[in-house]
């Protein structure tokens, strides 16, 4: 009976805490051990995000870099060699060692800084392309809301017009030459632009009176115009900008328009871009509008930031090296003064006055403090297009801007950024048309009067001329000009080899812009024609001689100046013979 009780005490009072205890054990450790699966897959999942995080973060060495920054290639390559920093003649003076890793991290730095850059502006790009898109739509969503409003047929039949109107005022929107070129058969199915600043219109439809610039005549052409400067300030200054972060605080005046260019497809519209100052020193507001033969349609407005914007400016040359110095006097006043951002490329054919050459290069380096050039030196026959595709070629800093220039030419640091502003990797070729100045001795009657050149670049009609028929001065990106095949190294000595490339941009899917600039200048030199030309060739080169002497009144006044004489001998007798 007692062992009874026994055995029943320890069922009832030890059993259940054994059990407790054996429970709070195994409980323990699945735990410990659920612990340590969740501690293991929390490492894996940590891996796996770091390894995600560096493979997207991380730049690709074949991403190409907006806006490179301008290398410091300021050597000379002799016989066609690569240039070498801070040299003459090759001599490697480079960095080595630490100050070589330094230099790769600074790029590497630059290149992040760059790409970050990139991703902040196509963030706002998109941002403002979906506040356009929230607009629309909420005018879509008005629209149909007036129309169930209204109930009528009439009213619903006059909302379907209003709509059929609109949808076909942007199909001329999307079938004018805007957002991209079309492809034309030749240079002559061009449409080019015409420039204007608030003042005066530089046109190459010159009508009757034959002036390269002049103040709009026709009191429509004055009211277009306006208009069109006056809705741009408009769409600048409006207080309601939506998602543009680059809304501007400064309230922009007609003061800030610097110039536009403009042109009409007369099948579609007039397509106008304005630039204006921006709030600093190197920012410009560009718009674009569009008339599609009714209101004005806001295309674009966009911040255009030409800081990181480098040119190199290619200079084929042989000989002549007292035009290369006077070349070089505007370059240092202009590019390396004024600008800043400029390198040069100089394309020497032969070895005939190459010290010359070679020495006012050092001149400008020592005294400016300028390495930002290249001298490339080529012994071979005398050729243009080779000379500029040896130049665009041997760039090794990435996609720069190039500017192809002759010796002669003359240009100011408004041209700079019109190429700049004009030009645009992938989509936009420039293509100035230059002013063509006439012989000064001519234009100012001798020698002893001819001021100096810098007052000599005028645009009026008896000082020259537009030189619409050339097509040697171009901006355009590296890279377009090796997309599009470059030049055709072929053609020998001057002429044809611009034509060649001007068509092949015509021919593809570019937009080129060919506009009047008043910065860019073509300096008179004399013309010779040789003797062993042919009768056909001689006759063409007298021509062309006689086109760039002096205008036709003044060309006029040369050939009858011995009976002008003869006139004025006469007059002067006569009035002797009545005083007598």
């Amino acid at each position: 009976m007692v062992r009874r009780d026994a055995t029943t005490l320890l069922n009832y009072v030890f059993l259940p805490g054994l059990l407790l205890r054996l429970s709070v054990v195994m409980l323990r450790r699945g735990l410990l051990a659920w612990l340590s699966r969740v501690g293991v897959l929390l490492v894996v999942v940590c891996c796996c995000l770091s390894l995600l995080y560096v493979i997207t973060c991380s730049p690709h060495a074949d991403e190409p870099m907006a806006g490179q920054p301008l290398p410091r290639a300021g050597g000379m390559a002799i016989a066609g060699g690569p240039s070498r920093p801070g040299g003459v003649g090759g001599a490697p003076i480079g960095p080595a060692g630490r100050e070589g890793f330094q230099a790769l991290l600074q790029e590497r730095e630059e290149q992040h800084r760059q790409h970050i850059a990139s991703l902040k502006k196509q963030i706002a790009q998109l941002k403002e392309a979906l506040q356009e898109r929230s607009e629309q739509l909420k005018g879509m969503q008005d629209s149909l809301e007036k129309t169930a409003g209204r109930g009528t047929g009439g009213d619903m039949a006059d909302d379907r017009s209003h709509s059929d109107l609109q949808e076909f005022l942007r199909s001329q929107l999307s079938r004018a030459e805007v957002h991209s070129g079309l492809r034309l058969p030749s240079e002559y199915a061009v449409v080019p632009f015409e420039s204007f600043t608030l003042q005066r219109v530089y046109q190459l439809e010159m009508g009757l009176t034959r002036h390269p610039e002049e103040k709009p005549v026709r009191k429509d052409r004055r009211d277009e115009l306006g208009e069109v400067v006056e809705s741009a300030l408009h769409t600048l200054n409006a207080p309601n900008q939506g998602g543009d972060k680059m809304k501007a605080s400064k309230v922009y005046t007609p003061s800030d328009f610097i110039e536009g260019i403009a042109r009409t497809e007369k099948d579609k519209g007039t397509l106008y871009e304005l630039t204006f100052r921006g709030e600093q020193k190197q920012e410009f507001r560009r718009l674009v509008l569009f008339r599609p033969f009714g209101p004005l349609m806001k295309v674009k407005s966009e911040l255009v930031e030409t800081a990181n914007m480098p040119i190199n400016i290619v200079l084929p040359l042989s000989q002549r090296a007292d035009k290369f110095k006077q070349f070089m006097h505007n370059f240092r006043e202009v590019c390396v003064k004024q600008d800043g951002r400029v390198h040069l490329t100089v394309v020497y054919f032969g070895r005939d006055q190459m010290n010359e050459v070679k020495g006012t290069l050092e001149n400008t380096s020592r005294e400016l403090n300028f390495r930002n050039f290249t001298l490339i030196q080529l012994n071979e026959e005398f050729s243009r297009g080779r000379g500029l595709d040896v130049g665009a070629r041997a760039w090794k800093g990435g996609n720069v801007l190039l500017f192809f220039c002759d010796v002669d030419i003359f240009f100011t640091a408004d041209f700079l950024n019109t190429c700049r502003l004009n030009a645009q990797p992938g989509k936009k070729v420039f293509y100035p048309v230059l002013f063509s100045q006439y012989n000064p001795a001519v234009i100012y009657g001798s020698h002893d009067h001819i001021p100096p050149v810098e007052q000599q670049l005028i645009i009026k009609k008896d000082t020259g001329f537009w030189r619409d028929f050339g097509f040697g001065m171009t901006c355009q990106y590296r890279s377009d000009f090796i997309n599009i095949g470059g030049f055709d190294v072929d053609i020998k000595g001057w002429g044809g080899e611009d034509v060649h490339l001007y068509r092949k941009y015509l021919h593809s899917n570019l937009l080129v812009v060919r506009a009047p600039s008043r910065g860019l200048f073509h300096l008179w030199h004399e013309k010779r024609c040789a003797d062993e030309l042919p009768p056909d060739q001689y006759k063409m080169c007298m021509q062309s001689k006689a086109m760039n002497e002096a205008s036709h009144g003044q060309l006029g006044m040369l050939l009858f100046r011995h009976e002008i004489e003869a006139h004025l001998r006469k007059q002067k007798q006569r009035s002797g013979a009545k005083k007598a």
